[in-house]
């Protein structure tokens, strides 16, 4: 009877702790959708911010976030893939792996902040000498590595050791084990962690506000070495510095931002579960 007390006790628990963490959510998504959705129409999605930003539409930082999370994958995607091939397949046991790990653990637990600061001294004084989007994306890159670094490695690990003895049993060097059995096993926990990481980056504003973000800017950006708008900073911009800014522009804006995060962890599951589909093991 105790025991049975015990479990009921347990799953109660577990059942409030898992309320607990989705009741925030839920709430967060409400209040978005039921005070931005009145924003959200084709001229809000397809005009550029006039008057002050108090007028028109969000195209400029639909654009420069799209711009800028486009580089970050550029950039960050194979550099993490590449990294987390080396630590699972490659790198010995010793003092220079649990470096590297150590190296990745405390990438994870910087703050936004002091990576906009890292991307101002190194890419834009030191290196690009410009604020601009590649300034921006090689930051969000720095700071969403240990996302994809660790996700990559996790399904690496995933991939059952007897695939790669098979390979190199047939004769396949190491390189043809990895490149043609191991990451096409592991390509869902790669892809998923991949976007993950940048729907994360998606989000920040304290990385973007020393390198690339722009306050206002009227025309779409031409290339990586222009400065640009982004969802995260103009949404900060106009919640503190457009004190005649419409209530429903904040709101739809907010919602925008939230709809594009949401939407790459969709795609993130869709490509997940289309590939696990296909496995045969």
């Amino acid at each position: 009877m105790n025991r049975l007390l015990s479990e009921k006790i347990a799953f109660f628990l577990l059942r409030a702790a898992g309320f607990v963490v989705i009741l925030p959510v839920v709430i967060v998504v409400y209040l978005l959708v039921s005070r931005g959705y009145s924003a959200i129409s084709w001229d809000f999605f397809t005009q550029m911010p006039r008057d002050g930003m108090t007028k028109g539409g969000i195209l400029s930082p639909i654009v420069g976030t799209l711009y800028l999370m486009g580089t970050t994958t550029a950039i960050a995607l194979p550099l993490g893939i590449l990294s987390a091939v080396y630590i699972s397949e490659y790198a010995r046991p010793g003092l220079l792996l649990r470096l590297i790990r150590l190296a990745i653990v405390n990438l994870a637990g910087v703050p936004s902040i002091v990576y906009g600061l890292f991307g101002y001294g190194v890419f834009v004084l030191l290196l690009i000498k410009v604020e601009c989007i590649l300034a921006g994306a090689l930051t969000l890159a720095i700071m969403t590595l240990p996302v994809i670094i660790v996700a990559t490695e996790e399904a690496l690990n995933s991939v059952p050791q007897g695939f790669r003895e098979a390979s190199l049993a047939l004769g396949a060097t190491r390189w043809q084990t990895v490149r043609k059995v191991v990451l096409p096993s592991a390509l869902p926990g790669i892809i998923t962690g991949g976007i993950l990481g940048i729907s994360r980056a998606a989000g920040e504003t304290a990385p973007i506000l020393f390198t690339v973000a722009a306050f206002y800017m009227p025309r779409l950006p031409d290339s990586v070495f222009d400065k640009a708008m982004a969802l995260p900073y103009h949404l900060f911009i106009m919640s503190t510095q457009v004190p005649n800014a419409p209530l429903r522009v904040q709101w739809g804006t907010a919602l925008t931002l939230l709809l594009i995060v949401l939407g790459m962890n969709l795609v993130a599951s869709v490509i997940r579960g289309y590939y696990r589909r296909k496995r045969t093991w």
